[in-house]
């Protein structure tokens, strides 16, 4: 009898356990909120299991808070803290050795300022296609904005997170190379960007076809064209978009056969030189009517003195030039291109910002930075240095579900954001993700413009260069702009145009 009694007690457990697990499998796959419950019920719980007591494992055993990359654990909880509207600060004081070569510090003002204007909007001083008088010129509504990321390396409820989420926060949406998809019209403005392969304007063969153009322009909320000459993570090379992953949605926002590997060529068909370029971009310009720039990461030196000289003289180009660091992301990338080609963002939008200076062009252009920015301090950093708007792309990733698995190029992302894989995207709900999405841009915003207000400006662009310093050894610091060798020329232009 007491044996009997012992089983019967434990298999009551054991049916009160089946039964959780049960109840919470069935929780997990129905809730919306997060995605590596949704892909991985039950087990996906251990996930935030060992990350509630991660601090406690790096202290003692793994590492510390700021040495995880490409970003590390403090800027990964401050992305999602903020995100979820959730408590976004960090106690006990700074855990940064603040005393290694070029840590960065801002004076602050000793009598701050206060805007006038609702902290979370922070729209942009300049006012895009103003120098070449487009007829569809605009003053961009956020100085902060998504960065290109395509359908086909994303989702598509990723990619449909962003727009919507783009739209809430009244931030600009850049397509990436992949054409304009439906997921892409979900009331998000978008900057179209046209890489070499000319995805949803091109030919059979590959070329550039105006009457596509001007149809994709008329279809989808467009405010500006981005031609994409290269990116941060691997300058140089085109695309590879294998057969499997080459969907009717994929093909069609492309425009092109479904189930076809597609390549886009290393450098754009239809011009090899700076007169070319500047010829495709008032092509487009006066064809569309809206603004057009381009976008690159930072190599040779000499196309840029070109460029500048030659927009100069003839009075045409583009009206906005994006500079993607070397330290940018991408969905998959030879190891080599990724470390070491291309310059980083600081070092390399330096160098173009002086060349425009010194031919007087730089309050005309509006220039654009990519390549980690998306956090206040980055943000200052890179418009102390001239930079107008800050295009973020995986921290924007982190805010609608990426973990950092950094498995993209796999085909396999956990949380459904890059991937295709219909079992693991359908984990990722757009309209939850979305508004993560906007909280996470307004909240950089406004944690941008407070910084500024500390700094005694009530906009960073207002922000004096010369209160943003860099440490260049243990006790001594230089001016950032001082740091990274601007001219002469270069830092007057820069302090006027303060």
């Amino acid at each position: 009898m007491e044996y009997g009694k012992g089983m019967a007690w434990w298999g009551w457990v054991l049916v009160a356990v089946a039964v959780l697990l049960l109840v919470t499998t069935i929780k997990d796959l129905t809730q919306k909120k997060r995605a590596i419950l949704r892909n991985f019920p039950v087990i996906g719980h251990l996930r935030y299991l060992l990350e509630s007591f991660g601090p406690e494992l790096r202290q003692y055993i793994v590492s510390d808070n700021d040495e995880e990359r490409p970003f590390n654990r403090n800027d990964r909880r401050w992305v999602y803290a903020t995100a979820k509207k959730q408590n976004p600060y960090f106690g006990f004081g700074s855990d940064n050795r603040t005393e290694v070569p070029g840590y960065i510090f801002f004076r602050h003002s000793a009598f701050p300022v206060t805007s006038d204007a609702p902290a979370e909007e922070l729209p942009a001083r300049k006012v895009l296609g103003e120098w070449r008088n487009r007829p569809g010129a605009f003053q961009p509504r956020s100085v902060i904005n998504i960065s290109g990321l395509s359908y086909g390396s994303l989702s598509a409820p990723a990619i449909e997170a962003l727009n919507k989420g783009s739209a809430v926060a009244g931030c600009l949406h850049n397509t990436g190379e992949g054409g304009i998809s439906d997921y892409h019209r979900c009331g998000g403005d978008l900057i179209w960007q046209l890489g070499s392969g000319y995805y949803g304007a091109r030919t059979d063969d590959g070329r550039f076809d105006m009457d596509k153009f001007l149809a994709g322009v008329e279809s989808a909320p467009v405010k500006a064209i981005e031609l994409k000459l290269s990116q941060g993570a691997k300058p140089g090379l085109g695309g590879v978009l294998p057969a499997a992953k080459v969907t009717p949605a994929i093909a069609e926002a492309r425009g092109v056969p479904v189930g076809v590997t597609i390549r886009s060529p290393n450098r754009h068909p239809e011009f090899d030189d700076v007169e070319g370029l500047v010829g495709f971009v008032e092509r487009l310009a006066s064809a569309s009517g809206l603004p057009v720039g381009i976008k690159s990461a930072v190599g040779e030196r000499q196309f840029w003195k070109e460029l500048a000289q030659h927009m100069a003289a003839t009075g045409q180009g583009p009206d906005f030039v994006s500079i993607d660091g070397g330290e940018g992301g991408t969905g998959a990338g030879p190891l080599t291109f990724t470390d070491h080609v291309a310059l980083p963002f600081r070092v390399g939008f330096s160098e173009v910002y002086q060349v425009f200076a010194e031919v007087n062009l730089h309050n005309d252009v509006v220039f654009a930075g990519a390549g980690k920015l998306g956090f206040a301090r980055e943000a200052m950093v890179a418009m102390a240095l001239g930079v107008d708007l800050v295009n973020v792309g995986r921290e924007a990733m982190m805010a609608i579900g990426c973990i950092q698995a950094q498995r993209c190029h796999t085909g396999h992302c956990p949380t459904g954001v890059a991937t295709q894989s219909r079992w693991l995207t359908r984990g990722l709900d757009p309209e939850n993700k979305s508004v993560r999405l906007a909280n996470y841009v307004v909240g950089l915003r406004t944690e941008l413009r407070r910084l500024s207000e500390a700094m005694g400006a009530t906009h960073p662009s207002g922000v004096d260069p010369y209160a943003v310093e860099i440490q260049t050894r243990r006790g001594e610091m230089t001016h950032l702009l001082d740091g990274y060798d601007y001219s002469d020329t270069a830092i007057k232009a820069r302090v006027s145009s303060v």
